[in-house]
Formats: structure tokens, sequence, C-alpha cells
């Protein structure tokens, strides 16, 4: 596969994402701490973040540039999109709930304007 001249493969926007993606699990661990009963909290400050980093890991689309190209359990593009989806934002989502709401707000817009320029590989996502 090529990557072609767009963003989304960009070593940069692949930084990004990087931070993206851990920014998500770091959400689901502050709103795990929130939301948990007082003698929950450190298992589920855990616990939560390596559920949603294990679902990220294990399911994905062979031959996706923007990780090894490997995969535990392959996965059709759309459904890949969905699940990166449903971390990304739902890191946001996490953090809205958890009472962050400016930073929620200012997560949500960097998650839409990295997603418009990673338009190419939304595409490659959708053909695979």
């Amino acid at each position: 596969m090529t990557s072609g001249p767009g963003l989304g493969y960009h070593p940069a926007t692949l930084a990004l994402r990087l931070v993206l993606e851990v920014t998500a699990l770091v959400c689901f661990g502050y709103w795990a701490w929130h939301v948990s009963p007082q003698g929950l909290r450190y298992v589920t400050v855990v616990a939560v973040p390596v559920l949603v980093a294990a679902a990220w890991g294990v399911f994905a689309t062979p031959g996706d540039e923007s990780r090894s190209g490997n995969t535990v359990v392959a996965t059709p593009g759309p459904l890949r999109l969905l699940l990166e989806l449903a971390v990304f934002f739902g890191g946001a989502a996490a953090l809205y709930a958890a009472g962050a709401h400016t930073p929620a707000l200012v997560l949500t817009i960097v998650l839409v304007a990295y997603h418009a320029a990673s338009v190419d590989r939304i595409a490659w996502l959708f053909r695979n």
C-alpha cells in the first residue's frame, strides 16, 4: 500500500496520533477515577485504560501503515474506524462526563482537526 500525498501518514500526523491515543487512555482513567467508588478507584483507574488499550491493539486492519501493518484480529477498515472514533471521541466524552468540560471541548476540536487532516487514511480504511 502506498500512503500517497495525504497527511494521514505523515510522521508529524502519526506523532500527533500517538499523543491523542495516550491522551484518550488518560481521559478514560481520569473518568474512572471520578466515577468509581472510593475503594475501587485504584483498580478502575488502571483497568479501564488497559481494557481500552487492549481493544485498540488487538483489533486492526491488516496493512495499515499508521500501525505496524500487523494485527492479532483482522478487522475490516470501517469497523476499525468505528473503534478508533469510539476511543478518541470516547476519551473526550469521558473527560466531559468527569466534569472537565473545557478540556473535553478543546480535545474534541483537536480530534476533529486531526481526522480532517487524516482523510486519506480514513478513505483507506473504508476501502479495506
